[in-house]
């Protein structure tokens, strides 16, 4: 019998997320798995129940009907003889073509990489190798294939992450794998048996770390398919650290062919890594990230369970100076959790205004939002009586989104959290929006109708309670909200 583990009292810890997700306790990474069925969205994760640091992983496994209130389950999969369970991804194989279906039961169907600790250590390079295992009972206990490992490895150090996918066009399933600073593609009949298609990567895009967590999918722009194609890398993020990269282009069922060879970035902040995501969702494409970064994942100041995931984000495609470039907004369910608003129009902003007073109370996460005719040069800063504070903001003469974290709490575990994080204004109007999306201790900011986004967590000593925006230039705000957010732990 299924027990649902998190309660509102577990919930109330210092810095934990009240609007994203977070296991009841111990270690979590990558999201894995991500896979939507029979009105359900699975969330599996990288997850080590011994600690508050990486170890040994498993799959965790949490559900959602709303992708806002989660369900946290047992865990998935567990490390064997043959090594720990790193990431992968999940399909339902609705024709059965793995012969793994029952009874007219579609099997759901984990493909995961398997990481060999031992072989690692004794200095092979073939310590990684791609598994699988199904489900009958959508998700709740898995049975590891006989046959494994589905796809060996021929010497590569880093071979891992695999992404599955069925490509209708000619009835195949199609795997995007991670393979050290490169992608390189395989497909299958029946995801037992697995044939190398081609590589994608070599001298394109960043490549200041190894490529990890790939992701390749359909998005349609003005009646027109184009392939988008996620990889995540570590180190060479934007900002420090990890990072997710994307390109635009076409999928012919073998090769992946570009538009542009430019880097190009799905998040510019310092906390969002290997984001993929749902499978199963037809033309909808839902994101999540894991909201940390490996510099300090290990490091931050929690005491009972270690990092989150960022809020699911719908992706779309848009034009902007004859580029087609990838937009990221929260996804419309997130509306569920308002519970109260203050706002205004035709706000001029000069100098400093304060407006701490319509900070939601008690509850100490909500979404901000305004909007302008003409951009100009703007900070906004939460602070607590401390003297700590995080401001978000616009550099009208960089052109530039920023975050600056310097003083915003506890950055003692590492020397690379403080700091100031930038991002590029894609957007060529003079029109404005921004919405930040406000937790206990992350922020994510989402600007020019998704085209930029960033993602920071925080570790205040206490609570920020005060709101300011200035500026330099006088102009003004159309409209300009706040929404109070009750936690999805409340139920």
């Amino acid at each position: 019998m299924l027990q649902v583990i998190h309660t509102s009292e577990l919930y109330n810890e210092p810095h934990r997320p009240q609007l994203h997700f977070s296991p009841v306790a111990h270690w979590m990474n990558d999201p894995n798995g991500m896979v939507y069925n029979q009105g359900i969205y699975h969330l599996f994760y990288q997850y080590y129940p011994g600690a508050i640091i990486w170890g040994p992983m498993h799959w965790g496994h949490a559900t959602s009907a709303d992708l806002v209130h989660w369900k946290q389950l047992p865990i998935a999969l567990y490390p064997d003889s043959a090594g720990y369970i790193f990431s992968g991804s999940a399909v339902i194989d609705s024709s059965n073509s793995s012969g793994f279906g029952k009874n007219g039961k579609a099997p759901m169907v984990a493909i995961f990489t398997v990481h060999d600790p031992i072989g690692e250590k004794a200095g092979t390079k073939n310590y990684q190798n791609e598994s699988i295992a199904y489900s009958l009972d959508n998700g709740t206990t898995f049975i590891k294939y006989s046959g494994n490992p589905v796809i060996k490895n021929p010497g590569l150090t880093d071979f891992r992450d695999p992404k599955v996918f069925w490509y209708a066009q000619e009835k195949k399933w199609v795997m995007t794998l991670a393979t050290k600073s490169d992608i390189t593609f395989f497909s299958s009949p029946n995801l037992k048996d697995w044939t190398k298609l081609s590589e994608f990567g070599k001298n394109i895009g960043a490549h200041g770390g190894v490529w990890e967590c790939p992701d390749l999918f359909q998005l349609n722009l003005d009646s027109k398919s184009y392939w988008v194609l996620i990889v995540n890398l570590n180190p060479g993020g934007p900002n420090g650290g990890s990072g997710t990269q994307y390109f635009i282009g076409q999928f012919n069922g073998i090769n992946f062919i570009p538009l542009t060879t430019e880097t190009r970035w799905l998040d510019y902040g310092p906390d969002e890594y290997a984001g993929v995501t749902w499978s199963n969702t037809g033309k909808r494409k839902v994101f999540l990230g894991w909201m940390s970064n490996w510099l300090y994942a290990n490091l931050v100041p929690t005491a009972k369970w270690r990092n989150a995931m960022t809020i699911p984000r719908e992706l779309a495609l848009k034009s902007i100076n004859n580029k087609i470039v990838l937009t990221s907004l929260p996804v419309k369910e997130l509306n569920s959790l308002i519970e109260n608003s203050t706002g205004k129009k035709q706000v001029v902003i000069r100098n400093k205004i304060n407006l701490t007073r319509n900070l939601p109370h008690p509850n100490k996460q909500y979404k901000l939002s305004f909007n302008s005719a003409q951009i100009r040069q703007y900070a906004i800063t939460l602070s607590n009586n401390m003297g700590e504070e995080i401001t978000f903001g616009y550099d009208s003469k960089a052109n530039e989104y920023y975050i600056n974290r310097l003083h915003s709490g506890d950055a003692s575990f590492s020397k690379a959290f403080a700091g100031v994080f930038k991002a590029p204004r894609l957007a060529t109007d003079q029109q404005h929006d921004l919405t930040l999306i406000i937790d206990e201790a992350s922020v994510e900011l989402f600007a020019d109708q998704g085209l930029t986004a960033m993602t920071a967590t925080f570790f205040p000593k206490t609570p920020f309670t005060h709101l300011e925006i200035e500026s330099e230039e006088r102009f003004k705000l159309e409209r300009f909200k706040i929404w109070e957010m009750k936690s999805i732990w409340e139920h």
